[in-house]
């Protein structure tokens, strides 16, 4: 298997809510490949984002799915952006849209800048300037 992640699917309670918030709030366009049932955005960095109700993730993936979500889901999800000015324009933006702000940004005890949001159903976003990354002209992170 190739050190690769191709796609990301998020189990949301109410996919028009969430579809809202990420097309029409945060402007992201939805792929031409839409289905009932199931949103799909192709990233600047060659990911899918996927929104698919939470019940149906969870009979696809032959497990259960307590009611609604509980507790810390065990992972985040990062925005990467070259500065500290990018990441403070980022939050700008969604304080605008409304979204609610998990942590203000601030100095991270790792030496970058970041702060957190949620989306509609609680997944974290984390909004980050590593500046021991590099972005390529395509946004994505090169590792040193």
């Amino acid at each position: 298997m190739k050190p690769a992640l191709t796609a990301v699917t998020l189990g949301v309670g109410d996919l028009k809510r969430s579809l809202a918030f990420y097309r029409d709030g945060l402007r992201w366009p939805t792929s031409s490949k839409e289905e009932d049932g199931i949103a799909f955005f192709q990233l600047t960095n060659g990911v899918v984002l996927a929104l698919y109700p939470r019940d149906s993730l969870a009979k696809d993936a032959m497990t259960s799915a307590p009611p609604g979500g509980s507790g810390f889901p065990g992972f985040t999800l990062a925005h990467n952006v070259g500065s500290e000015k990018e990441v403070d324009a980022v939050f700008a933006d969604l304080k605008a849209l409304g979204a609610r702000v998990v942590k203000e940004p601030e100095k991270a005890f790792w030496g970058g800048y970041s702060g957190y949001f949620a989306d509609p159903d609680g997944f974290l976003w984390e909004v980050v300037h590593n500046p021991t990354w590099r972005l390529d002209e395509h946004g994505v992170v090169v590792l040193g």
